[in-house]
């Protein structure tokens, strides 16, 4: 019997949208340590942290697009208890690796508890390997993360990558046996657009960080500095929204007609977190640039300002290529948009911030103009003058 909803399973539902506010508060926080201490090793401990974070989206974003039966009392259950499971971690974040890892750890275990009621609801009568596999999968590794608080360091933070790295092992060698059921209800709409929507608040949280310096710096550097900032993340935005968003929305519904389970699961889980990785590191170095527009960045910062939107086109590209798209369209705007961003972390070691920032919005002005004139090229002649209206 099929399952009735007073909800629309195709589009994003508003308490999601209010999810993911402490889902980017959380990301925030994380990437403080990128303003405080601009160091390799504070990058180091953002990008592992917020992979474990990125996967916890990943998985309730999932669990919630295959459940078009969830009501929308229900979703707003599920969404109100993981925004206490990611508000703790939120709280948590600056001091993860630290005094508070025991409230990160508590953090996760309640999310993938909730994980489970969920995963059990939708799936606890698919058979026997089904159910051992929920219990595994979110029951097993909840308990990895509790028996972290009680270990002393670094121990719980490898029970921490033990448990992240189970998941990941089940969720690609399992994968075959779910498809099938899950495929009939993967909604490509919802997904498409819960993705769509995270990266415009993750790009707000980098326009906040903008805003933010230059109101704690205020001098005219810095006042110039900040507004080539926004260009910046508007060139971004840009690139992403009149290039990307279709064109996923298209690809997963290409790749669910032709069952590619991997292709999904990279596009959906893995190579998004790259992408978002990318934007957040961008906005920590404008940050820097802001504060300190007339010395050259500190190296970690150069690296995550070009290797940042180095990552950002990259994973674009490599997104493009699992949906099919051929390597010569791709290579004719991917190798300018990553080898540029490159080229200028080494340029930031010896160039002021401000005038980094400057080659950085020159390069993002050069790669959009390009997709434009890309774009004018492919349509028909009589065409072109309505796209300006």
């Amino acid at each position: 019997m099929a399952e009735l909803s007073d909800r629309d399973p195709s589009r994003a539902h508003w308490m999601e949208l209010f999810f993911d506010l402490i889902f980017v508060a959380l990301v925030g926080q994380l990437a403080h340590g990128l303003h405080v201490h601009p160091g390799f090793g504070s990058l180091a401990i953002f990008l592992v942290l917020f992979a474990s974070v990125w996967w916890s989206w990943v998985n309730l974003t999932f669990v919630i697009d295959v459940s078009p039966g969830l009501t929308v009392r229900g979703l707003s259950v599920v969404m109100l208890s993981a925004m206490l499971a990611i508000g703790a971690m939120a709280v948590a974040a600056p001091e993860a690796v630290g005094e508070r890892a025991w409230l990160f750890a508590a953090g996760n275990a309640l999310l993938r508890l909730i994980l489970l009621a969920v995963w059990i609801r939708r799936s606890w009568s698919d058979g026997r390997a089904s159910r051992v596999r929920l219990l595994v999968y979110n029951g097993v590794t909840a308990l990895l993360w509790i028996v972290s608080i009680f270990l002393p360091e670094p121990a719980g933070y490898l029970l921490w990558a033990v448990a992240v790295a189970l998941e990941v092992v089940l969720l690609t060698t399992t994968a075959a046996r779910w498809s099938a059921a899950a495929f009939g209800r993967l909604n490509v709409e919802h997904l498409s657009e819960r993705f769509g929507l995270l990266v415009i608040i993750v790009l707000g949280e980098s326009v906040l960080t903008v805003v933010a310096a230059v109101s704690g710096t205020w001098t005219a550097a810095a006042a110039v500095t900040g507004v080539l900032g926004l260009l910046l993340v508007a060139g971004l935005a840009w690139s992403f929204f009149l290039f990307g968003i279709d064109r996923m929305r298209s690809g997963l519904e290409a790749l669910r007609e032709r069952g590619d389970v991997g292709a999904i699961r990279d596009t959906v889980a893995f190579l998004p977190f790259l992408l978002l990785a990318g934007v957040t590191a961008i906005s920590g170095a404008l940050a820097g640039a802001i504060a300190h527009p007339a010395d050259p960045l500190p190296a970690a910062l150069s690296l995550c300002l070009g290797g940042g939107i180095a990552l950002f086109y990259l994973t674009n590209a490599m997104i493009a290529r699992r949906f099919g798209d051929a390597w010569r369209a791709i290579l004719r705007w991917a190798v300018p948009a990553v080898v540029l961003p490159l080229v200028l972390v080494v340029a930031g070691f010896a160039l002021p911030a401000l005038a980094t920032v400057v080659c950085a919005v020159a390069i993002l002005v050069l790669v959009v103009a390009a997709a434009e004139a890309g774009v004018r090229r492919r349509l028909p002649r009589g065409s072109r003058s309505a796209t300006i209206d």
